[in-house]
This record gives structure tokens, sequence and C-alpha cells, in this order.
């Protein structure tokens, strides 16, 4: 029989104190990079607006954590994330601020190049953030994953390493046109191997990718309760922040009207922030409500304007109305249809997705219904407690009714 295993154990340097000085260097680090930018013509809206969205919910969600439950190393994990790619992005821009700009007698200019790991140095750490969520332990059968994760995660640091000292050793580490590293592309000389381990990296890293969802979905399938509702947290915030990313990465997103960059910002905040509510256990069951909500808005979407695209070619070339004509009633039909076709993807939803809050709704409907015709007290009373015992299952309730003469209110009825 085989047990969890445990990443992270206790350590005296695990403290909140130390979580909330990681956090507000990462934070200072992010400002300074800011004048940086500025002076090599690199600052940019876009550009930092993007950076700044990614650390500073990874930074404040980790500090959180790591304060809340300093043993857990999803909190530390999460800093370490910001951290690292922070740290980069100020190496790689104090690099060349130093070299390219001929500012070579500032310190730490070699240690610069050194830092400088790329923006891919806090993304090869998220199948760890996957795979370890949200206690930090993993199966003995999975444990693979986080070797292999370390392993690619080491070697892809000591090839920037290698990549950075053949740089230092010719003198002229940072190219003159795009500011990286010489050999940084197509290492040569000791740092050769760099090509290889390039191909290899890659495809572990996505493999990895893959296993860490698939660990999730294997454990999810055997959970409940309370472990249930963390994972539906995960694999929301994962979703939606995958899906920005790809929005991103397209070429739909250049072109993109202002609210589908908002949809892209806050898919970037969406799988920290979910990360968090799932380790704090705050609000867990809002989930279902939210995932519900969603699906059945984005049906109706689709439904609704699949139905004015239809009525407009209806009314423009088959009964051959005037354009302004064909719009006008194309959207009053689809006003018209809103909240009924609201009501039925919402009930139909709640039945397949949400099926407690389902039954407990219309049990409730089913108990309001029966008052109309109810004259009994005492049938009142079962009818009462038979709802509340489907509906919300207490293991105990009772029904107080306060007599008509003058005297303490008795208990009537007492079911379990």
């Amino acid at each position: 029989m085989t047990g969890p295993v445990e990443v992270a154990g206790r350590s005296r340097l695990a403290t909140p104190t130390t979580a909330l000085v990681l956090g507000l260097l990462t934070l200072l680090l992010e400002a300074v990079d800011v004048p940086l930018e500025d002076q090599i013509h690199t600052l940019s809206f876009g550009n930092y607006g993007f950076q700044l969205v990614f650390i500073v919910p990874f930074t404040l969600v980790g500090v959180l954590v790591a304060r809340r439950e300093p043993r857990n190393p999803m909190g530390w994990l999460l800093i370490a994330v910001a951290l690292v790619e922070v740290l980069a992005s100020v190496a790689s821009d104090y690099a060349v601020f130093v070299y390219r700009f001929g500012h070579r007698g500032w310190p730490l200019g070699p240690l610069a190049v050194l830092l400088d790991f790329s923006f891919a140095a806090g993304l090869l750490l998220m199948p760890l953030v996957v795979s370890l969520f949200p206690d930090g332990r993993v199966g003995t059968r999975w444990k693979w994953v986080l070797r292999a994760a370390l392993a690619g995660y080491v070697v892809f640091l000591a090839g920037q390493l290698s990549v950075a000292a053949v740089a230092l050793e010719r003198r002229v580490p940072v190219w003159a046109g795009t500011g990286g590293l010489i050999g940084g592309q197509h290492p040569s000389g000791f740092a050769a191997w760099v090509n290889v381990a390039h191909l290899i990296i890659l495809p572990l890293f996505a493999l990895l990718c893959i296993a860490s969802v698939v660990r999730q979905l294997v454990s999810y399938r055997t959970s409940t309760g309370v472990r249930r509702q963390q994972l539906k947290w995960l694999g929301a915030g994962g979703a939606w922040c995958i899906v920005a990313l790809l929005a991103l990465v397209s070429n739909v997103a250049n072109s993109a009207p202002g609210f589908v960059w908002i949809f892209i910002v806050l898919g970037w905040t969406a799988l920290p922030l979910s990360i968090g509510v799932g380790i704090l256990r705050y609000r867990l069951y809002e989930i279902d409500r939210l995932i519900s909500r969603t699906l059945s808005y984005a049906i109706l979407t689709a439904l609704l304007v699949g139905t004015f695209i239809g009525l407009i070619a209806l009314t423009t070339n088959t009964l051959a109305l005037s354009g302004r004509v064909g719009v006008a009633a194309s959207t009053l039909a689809a006003a018209a249809l809103f909240n009924p076709l609201r009501k039925r993807i919402q009930r139909l939803v709640d039945h397949r997705f949400n099926r407690t809050r389902y039954d407990a709704e219309a049990t409730v409907a089913a108990f309001t219904a029966s008052l109309r015709d109810a004259v009994e007290i005492n049938a009142i009373q079962a009818d009462l407690l038979d709802a509340v015992n489907r509906a919300v299952e207490p293991t105990h309730a009772s029904v107080w009714i306060k007599p008509q003469r003058r005297g303490r209110a008795a208990p009537l009825t007492d079911n379990r």
C-alpha cells in the first residue's frame, strides 16, 4: 500500500515573516524594472502590463497562502514563480543597460548576464504548481512527475548559465540588435550541449503539463466533499487561463475589441486566484454556481447570436426587406427570446451540472405548491420538515409554533 509523498517539510525559514519579505522583494524588483525599461526604450503599457498581471497575483496569493499555511509548499512555490520571473526580467534589462548602452562601469553587470534566465524560467514551474495542488502532496505513483520536472528545470538553468558564461568570455555578451545574449539561439563552445537539451526540454515540459492535468483529473474522479470543490476551482481557473493564453498567441487577439483583452487579462489572474481560493477554502461551494452561470450565459449568447444572424439573413435575403428593418426586427426578436431562453437553459444546466441545487429548488417549489391546498397544521408541519430534510439534509430539524395564549413556545415536532 502506497501513501502520499509530502514534498516540503518543516523549516525554520518557512515563516510568515519570510513570506512577507520575499513578496515585498518581488514587488520591489518589479517596480525597479520600470526605470530600467524606460532607459533601454522598451517600456510600453502592453509589455509591462502583461508582466504585471502575471507577477502581482502570483506574489499576493503566494504570500497569503504561505502566511496562513507556512507548512504548505504551494505558497512558497507561487512566490518562487513570481520571483524567478521578475528576477529574470530585471536581470535581462539591466544587462542590456550595461552592455548595449555603454554603462560598463556600473556594478553587477556579469551577475545580470548570469541571471538572464528568459521568460520561460517561471513558466517551467507551472507543472509543479498544478501537480502539488492543494496540499503539496502527491501519490507515490505520480512522484516521477516531480522528479522529471525538477531534473528538467535543473538542466534548463544549467544551459542558461553555460550560454551566459560563453557570452561573458567573449566580452560582448549582449547583441546590439535585440538585446539578447550572444549565442543564445545557437550555443557554441562548451555550451554546445544546450542545443540538444533544448530539443528535450520542450517535449518534456509538454509531457509534464499533460501528466499534471491527468493526475488532477484522476484525483477528481475519486474525490468527494471539500477536495472535489478545490479541484473544481483549479479546473475553472486553469481552463480560463488556457483559453486566455490561446487567445493571446493567436492572430485573432491582435484585432480583438476591448472586452476580449479584458477577458485575456483576467485569464492570466484566474489561475493563481483560483489556487488561492482552493487552498484557503474561501467560499468553495460557490464554484458550482459560477460554473453553471458561465455555461448558461455562454450557451445563451451563442443561441441569441445565431438567431440574430439567421433572422437578418431571412429578412434581408428571403423577404427582401431593407437592412435597417431587418436589423431592427432581428434585435426585437432576440430581445424577446432572451428571458425565456435564459430560464430554460438555466434549468437544463442546473439539472445536468448542479443537481443538488436543482433538487433543492424542486423540493422547495413542490412544498410551496402544496401549501395552497393545505389546511391541517399537522400536515403542514410534516411537509415542511420533509422538504427541509430533502433540500438541505440537516442532522436535526424542529418546528416551533407559538401558542395563542401567553407562555413559552413548545416544540410540536422533532424530526431527524
